[in-house]
């Protein structure tokens, strides 16, 4: 069974996931499965729910950030993410989406993001710190409780 992706070395960024096939907009790029609940957020920790996290299993945890991604997330069935293409994605082209697109705040990466996307805004950012603009550019790409942990007005620190 072929998967249409691989991991691979990048430039400068240490490993990613790069495409082996072609993906158009709307495909499911990798299917997201859970291994286990985590007791809090780190770094390869997907958050799915408003005070929930979890370690999603195989290569998915190798997927880069990226300010400009050419994928977005839906939840599945099991709450895990899926990674679905937001634009055509070529072969060769590393697959990528935006941390933010899971997490609501993200606070341990480094100060300056790596990504190299025109689009950059300099800082790896959790939902919470991007601007209303690019909220509505990643319309249906999302996960939905982040949607609703804004329209609850979340005021205290999500873990």
């Amino acid at each position: 069974m072929t998967t249409g992706f691989e991991l691979r070395e990048t430039s400068g960024k240490g490993e990613g996931i790069f495409a082996t096939k072609s993906f158009k907009v709307g495909d499911i790029v990798m299917t997201g499965v859970i291994e286990k609940m985590l007791n809090g957020n780190h770094s390869h920790a997907s958050q799915v729910g408003e005070n929930e996290y979890a370690l999603h299993a195989g290569l998915i945890i190798k997927v880069n950030h990226s300010c400009g991604p050419n994928c977005g997330i839906s939840i599945n069935v099991t709450g895990a993410h899926d990674f679905v293409a937001m634009n055509d994605i070529s072969v060769n082209e590393e697959i990528t989406f935006d941390y933010a697109m899971r997490n609501y705040k993200i606070d341990y990466f480094p100060v300056k993001c790596m990504c190299g996307s025109i689009k950059c805004r300099d800082k790896v950012t959790g939902w919470q710190g991007l601007s209303s603009e690019k909220k509505r550019e990643y319309e249906g790409f999302v996960a939905l409780y982040l949607l609703e942990i804004d329209k609850a007005g979340y005021s205290q620190d999500i873990k």
